[in-house]
């Protein structure tokens, strides 16, 4: 649960807002693209580790602070409710408003504007992307629209864009056609949504985003937080293998390479052959520790030194050869190894303090980045570490990655020792 905040006032319009302790989910639909898993329950029931999606939202909501859950239901409402009840079993309170399926989603949002607050948090019940409710927050108070959508950035082409933004990441265009020019950006629901909003809802039925966030856009009233970290879907069938890999949280931790597992070389100075490597104290001891706790460990480093002409990719990967081979004759494991071969000054997205490495290993590890803790010696560290939501713990000169692996160990209920 997160703790108490003296959470800042939202002033739009002339209108003063909360930060919400109601999420609204749009759960009615019939799930089509994930033939059979739903033809004897609605879509937020397919189960992702023998569980329905549905709760690991719930549960991410209780933990981020909201104690109200209105589902809008159309299909089989009756399998959700008779599983969730009121909600008393994970420790937040859910109401319900029920629709016919064929029902649209500004018709559901419609019908149930009674029951709902003048500041509330959207969700789809098929997207899940590890929110951190104060960063959306801080966010929709800067902006000062009345309604803020999260954005996956795309730079991967995960998914059709929907979204263009301008300098200031407030919304230009919504599209959910995807037919305007210059769309990028995908959205994927976690909305925060005020009563100015709702005065948009058409008396027709339609598509909330397309009879909300369109207009919206078009009026200059819609902001956005975007984010680098991939989402996770049941929206269709092909998406479930992922979906399952990010939901079991494998135990994994990201280290900086230099200053951590070997000793840092001076400044504008590089390990460019295994002669120069020297282990700090502890550090094999360490990830020997780390894998017989079942951690996947993963190097994420700045190597300017190709970049700059003083050692060549194949120097690299010849001192990470070595350094494995003597990593697994102690007894742990690398998994992955990511490294920024540019300068400094090339402006690329990869080296730190930016959070490029961290984004590529969360991709290819379906990691949960606000969950697995990033290990580094400085400052460039700890902020790609919050930039990425990632937490963040500094080796210094009286912790050493040791001290600090027992201490996630013991954090997690691992014993710590041989």
């Amino acid at each position: 649960m997160t703790g108490e905040h003296d959470w800042p006032l939202a002033h739009i319009e002339g209108r003063t807002y909360e930060r919400p302790r109601q999420a609204v989910i749009l759960a009615g639909g019939r799930g089509s693209r994930m033939r059979p898993i739903t033809d004897d329950r609605p879509k937020p029931m397919v189960p992702v580790l023998g569980r329905p999606f549905l709760e690991y939202q719930i549960e991410q909501l209780r933990d981020q602070g909201f104690e109200r859950v209105l589902m809008l239901l159309g299909y089989l409402p009756e399998v959700i409710q008779a599983h969730f009840g009121d909600g008393r079993r994970w420790g937040i309170s859910i109401e319900y408003a029920i629709t016919p399926p064929e029902q649209l989603t500004s018709g559901r949002v419609a019908a149930a504007r009674a029951a709902i607050e003048p500041c509330f948090l959207l969700l789809y019940c098929d997207n899940y992307w590890p929110m951190k409710m104060d960063r959306l927050w801080a966010r929709f108070c800067e902006a000062g629209k009345p309604g803020l959508i999260t954005v996956y950035s795309n730079k991967d082409d995960y998914s059709r864009g929907c979204v263009a933004l301008d300098s200031r990441n407030d919304v230009r265009i919504f599209d959910r056609s995807r037919t305007a020019p210059g769309l990028r950006g995908v959205e994927i629901s976690y909305a925060i949504i005020t009563d100015l909003c709702l005065e948009l809802l058409p008396e027709s039925d339609a598509l909330f985003e397309e009879a909300i966030y369109t207009p919206l856009a078009q009026q200059g009233r819609l902001t956005a937080y975007v984010t680098d970290h991939r989402y996770y879907s049941i929206g269709s069938l092909d998406r479930l293998p992922a979906t399952d890999a990010f939901m079991r949280r494998e135990p994994s931790v990201i280290l900086d390479r230099d200053g951590v597992l070997n000793r840092k070389p001076p400044r504008a100075q590089y390990v460019r052959n295994w002669n120069e490597w020297e282990w700090c104290p502890g550090s094999l001891e360490a990830l020997r520790l780390l894998k017989q706790a079942g951690y996947r460990t993963i190097i994420a480093s700045n190597q300017p030194g190709i970049g700059r002409g003083l050692m060549t990719e194949d120097d690299l990967e010849a001192v990470h050869s070595r350094m494995k081979r003597e990593v697994v004759q102690a007894g742990g494991r690398v998994d992955g190894i990511y490294y920024c071969p540019h300068d400094w000054d090339e402006g690329c997205d990869c080296r730190k303090p930016k959070p490029g490495l961290l984004y590529q290993a969360q991709k290819d590890f379906h990691l949960d980045l606000t969950r697995t803790p990033f290990i580094g010696d400085d400052e460039r560290d700890g902020i790609a570490a919050f930039a990425a939501d990632c937490p963040f713990h500094q080796v210094s000169g009286s912790r050493h990655l040791l001290d600090i692996s027992r201490y996630l160990l013991e954090q997690k209920g691992t014993p710590a020792h041989a």
